[in-house]
């Protein structure tokens, strides 16, 4: 048992690091699966192998549990009627064609402020009127601005974001040849997220297969990741944090393949921290209302996790690399200790690992947990 030291462990300046630029990886590997992977096998070891190697080390009867969310493209580029340029990233629909967005230049944006939108192609529009929006109101906690959307009688802007919207890139990323579909898992079924589940992206059909013919089965949660998964924790005491709400299904076939999974033995091993959010918080949700374990769910979630957490389902993760301060590195680092962590972080520089979402993964077993 790695003791915690939570006299550093809740201090925000615990969870910086350098990392050289180099490091960050700017598009994805070919084919998905030959990333690299860091397998955590005890709290004291770890080797360095390949995602394809994954089944390799889970066992059969575990529970893959993965978050089947789909990006929309939903980086939107315009102008004002004067012709200054305007960028819009969306985040969450509020009500009809309402969106709280993030816009640049924001200052320039207040209320009754117009944008008229670009196609992807010069003289394609899905309508004759085009698209346009007006700017309601700021929104304290983002930063944001609620815009109202102009859209044809019957639609809706999902309807025509292919139209004119762009897969929205993380701004770590800065020069990047990939394809949208690169951006999504292969089993993205669910429209909603404006940033990928990254550590689904190593998935391909032909490792499902192969783990399903271990015996290793696989569960869908949908959490739609928002642009709060990338801010950084900005009090020094980390407990002070308020994490963002986020939207969570966790369906009643999901539940019955987690308990099956635990009335045989099997293990529960969460793909990314989204899925970890949703099963967590869902649990978190259920115990609330005195109930005896994880019920189907949906609605927001908004848990934080950070050491000294008490794991309810989850007990193994695969996860990408992630950013100084965030709250992800938090919940990796109450799974596996936060020196541990950033040991295994080190290793990772001086072996050249690809870091952020279209890096390299890292998969820490139950019996490489604190």
């Amino acid at each position: 048992m790695i003791e915690i030291n939570l006299s550093l462990d809740l201090k925000l300046e615990a969870y910086n690091y350098e990392l050289p630029p180099e490091r960050i990886a700017q598009n994805p590997v070919i084919p998905r699966d030959s990333s690299r992977l860091l397998v955590v096998d005890s709290p004291t070891t770890h080797r360095h192998c390949i995602f394809r190697e994954l089944p390799d080390f889970l066992q059969p009867g575990d529970l893959l549990v993965l978050n089947n969310t789909r990006v929309l493209p939903a980086r939107l580029r315009g102008h004002k009627p004067n012709g200054s340029r305007v960028e819009v990233l969306l985040m969450e629909e509020k009500e009809d064609n309402c969106w709280l967005a993030l816009v640049k230049p924001g200052k320039r944006l207040k209320p009754g402020a117009q944008i008229e939108f670009e196609p992807l192609e010069t003289g394609v529009s899905s309508n004759s009127q085009g698209l346009s929006a007006t700017v309601l109101a700021r929104e304290e906690g983002t930063g944001g601005r609620y815009l109202q959307f102009e859209v044809p009688d019957g639609m809706s802007l999902i309807q025509l974001l292919p139209v004119y919207g762009h897969v929205p890139l993380p701004p770590y990323i800065r020069n990047s040849q990939s394809l949208g579909e690169q951006y999504q898992t292969v089993y993205a079924e669910k429209l909603g997220a404006i940033a990928a589940p990254t550590a689904g992206l190593h998935f391909t059909d032909e490792l499902f297969k192969r783990l399903q013919e271990k015996g290793i089965e696989k569960a869908f949660v949908t959490l739609h990741v928002g642009v709060g998964t990338f801010r950084p924790v900005e009090v020094e005491d980390v407990t002070a944090h308020q994490m963002h709400r986020e939207w969570v299904e966790v369906s009643a076939e999901t539940v019955a393949k987690i308990r099956q999974t635990q009335a045989k033995g099997g293990r529960i091993i969460a793909v990314g921290t989204t899925a970890v959010r949703s099963l967590e918080g869902v649990a978190a949700w259920a115990q609330k209302q005195n109930l005896p374990s994880i019920e189907a769910f949906c609605g927001y979630v908004d848990l934080f996790i950070y050491p000294s957490y008490e794991w309810r389902v989850v007990e193994g993760l695969i996860t990408n690399f992630h950013l100084p301060c965030s709250s992800l590195l938090m919940l990796v680092s109450a799974m596996i200790g936060r020196r541990r962590l950033f040991d295994l972080y080190e290793d990772a520089i001086a072996q050249q690992y690809r870091f952020y979402s279209f890096g390299d993964a890292m998969l820490i077993l139950p019996e490489g947990n604190i």
